[in-house]
């Protein structure tokens, strides 16, 4: 049976490679914050990006693992968990916010920026700090 298997927008594309694209752009969204994409690919990376901080937020072992199936970065989902996840703790849902950017110039796609509602600290401006001190301590 084909019980919640709805699929909104293809995209022009066959399963497997939406599937790449969908993982890609949220891959992208947890390491950078916020991407700029057109409209309709927007539209469905939320969806994906909104279940994968929704898993996140269980932080077990099955959920890493269903993350990693979803994502294929390790990286990115240690990330998700460590940084992504703990901000949205107390928040129910609605994790992403999309702003429209208006037409492309080359071919008039409806642009959009996709970013998180909250301000999430980026890996490397967390390592910085601690690499400053560090230097400091050793003078």
């Amino acid at each position: 049976m084909r019980h919640r298997k709805r699929t909104i927008n293809k995209l022009g594309r066959n399963t497997a490679q939406r599937e790449a694209l969908m993982a890609s752009l949220v891959c992208n969204l947890i390491i950078h914050g916020r991407i700029k994409t057109t409209l309709p690919k927007a539209k469905a990376a939320r969806r994906l990006a909104e279940k994968m901080v929704t898993i996140g937020k269980k932080d077990t072992l099955a959920a890493r693992r269903l993350a990693v199936a979803r994502l294929h970065r390790k990286d990115v989902v240690k990330n998700l968990f460590d940084q992504v996840a703990p901000v949205f703790a107390d928040r129910a849902g609605g994790y992403t916010r999309i702003m429209k950017l208006g037409q492309r110039v080359s071919d008039s796609s409806e642009m959009a920026l996709l970013e998180w509602v909250e301000n999430i600290p980026s890996a490397s401006a967390a390592a910085a700090p601690s690499s400053a001190e560090s230097t400091k301590s050793k003078d």
